[in-house]
């Protein structure tokens, strides 16, 4: 089989797409004598090609210039995103028809009580989902003790809560941090209530392979409750 001149092939694509022949020309600024007579079986020149491939980005660059591939690019479906509700109050708590939501750089900020004082920085992106209950931030999780019900990467929407044993929600997940012997622990953890009584609590996870641990709850640096997560699944 003869191979296709990059001429050709951009008519080709034009057919394929429905595109008129004026149009083309109109939109890239190229003459029609380009594409008559034995100027079509000519060289095109590279100028030419980014013009044509920047008007039209889904024709895919390899296959009009070496032949290999598709035509057209392959599409990239939009992303799915997963919003699972983590905080269900026996009572109808108030929804939010519209709010934004910062989510914040965690990494670069200098812990969570840090966080929730300076909620003006180290914000990256705003979080805009209806009819979720009043939310002060969210932030990327990491690591497995929550798994299956988050994973690493995922988002959690939070709400600040005081530092008083006695609004706690047993059974409900929390961010927090606690202090052990200077060094400061972040987690996404259950809180039960422990065996020890008060003012200990039971942190506990989703994941069995991480054990659960009783600690005194004077030792809570910063609280929130987690109200909602939201997964990104990328598709190709």
């Amino acid at each position: 089989m003869e191979k296709l001149t990059i001429k050709e092939k951009i008519l080709s694509f034009l057919d394929l797409k429905g595109i008129k022949k004026v149009d083309f020309f109109d939109a890239t600024g190229i003459k029609d004598s380009n594409f008559k007579g034995k100027n079509l079986q000519s060289q095109i020149g590279g100028d030419m090609i980014v013009k044509i491939l920047t008007t039209y980005p889904d024709l895919s660059a390899e296959w009009l210039l070496t032949g290999r591939g598709n035509m057209l690019k392959s599409v990239q479906e939009e992303p799915q995103v997963e919003v699972t509700p983590i905080y269900q109050p026996k009572v109808t708590e108030k929804k939010e028809e519209k709010q934004d939501v910062y989510l914040y750089d965690f990494k670069a900020s200098a812990g969570l009580l840090a966080l929730f004082d300076n909620n003006q920085q180290n914000i990256i992106d705003t979080i805009k989902i209806p009819n979720l209950p009043k939310c002060d931030g969210a932030i990327h999780i990491v690591g497995d003790s929550m798994y299956p019900l988050l994973k690493s990467g995922d988002i959690i929407l939070y709400k600040q809560m005081p530092l008083d044993v006695n609004n706690l929600l047993y059974g409900e997940m929390y961010l927090l941090s606690y202090d052990i012997d200077g060094d400061d622990y972040i987690v996404v953890k259950y809180i039960r209530k422990s065996d020890k009584g008060e003012p200990y609590i039971m942190l506990s996870s989703e994941n069995p392979a991480h054990a659960p641990r009783d600690i005194d709850f004077h030792r809570v640096t910063a609280l929130a409750l987690v109200k909602a997560s939201v997964r990104i699944n990328c598709m190709i």
